[in-house]
């Protein structure tokens, strides 16, 4: 198995939304997901339309999911609602769909193709180095924990043991100096 990063650049993770954008609203929203909720892809492809829409069609703030025998909840952002609306909008899925059918068959797409697509957006869009379905969870942790999110939290969020393998997982070394960007935005 092939360790991949976190990306760092918000420019390159601009650069990723615009060009998925431009091939398939699916693949964007599988990528705007990924980055603001940190899921792993696995558990992403097992969403379908009702666990993240109410009845009366706006967003859920929070998807359910089990790990572990346990009910776990990730907040889902504006970003988020905003892909995922108008991404179920535009295609008129039911409750029941999978959010990320495949265009083939009524079941979601594969984590080999999840992986191609995210890869061949960084490959299409010039980013070098090792990027991958697992690079959308590190972004994610990333820059959670560049924006002032204690790494207790996100260690708990990666069911990871202890901080230092979080900061690991994130590729963020003890000696590295990151500049905490804490804004309450009031």
């Amino acid at each position: 198995m092939e360790y991949v990063e976190a990306l760092r650049d918000v420019k390159q993770i601009n650069a990723i939304k615009k060009y998925l954008k431009k091939y398939s609203e699916r693949d964007y929203l599988l990528f705007v997901f990924g980055i603001n909720t940190g899921l792993k892809i696995t558990e992403m492809l097992e969403i379908r339309v009702n666990d993240v829409l109410e009845n009366d069609h706006t967003a859920k703030n929070f998807y359910q999911y089990s790990h572990l025998d346990t009910m776990k909840e990730v907040y889902l952002n504006q970003k988020v609602k905003k892909a995922l609306l108008h991404f179920v909008q535009t295609n008129q899925l039911d409750p029941e769909d999978y959010l990320f059918k495949s265009n083939k068959t009524e079941k979601p797409i594969t984590r080999q193709q999840a992986y191609r697509i995210i890869h061949q957006a960084a490959e299409a869009i010039g980013i070098e180095g090792k990027i991958g379905t697992n690079s959308m969870r590190k972004t994610f942790g990333y820059h959670a924990y560049r924006r002032g999110v204690a790494i207790s939290l996100l260690q708990k969020h990666f069911n990871h043991s202890t901080p230092s393998e979080t900061l690991k997982y994130l590729g963020i070394s003890k000696e590295e100096k990151i500049k905490t960007e804490i804004d309450v935005n009031l």
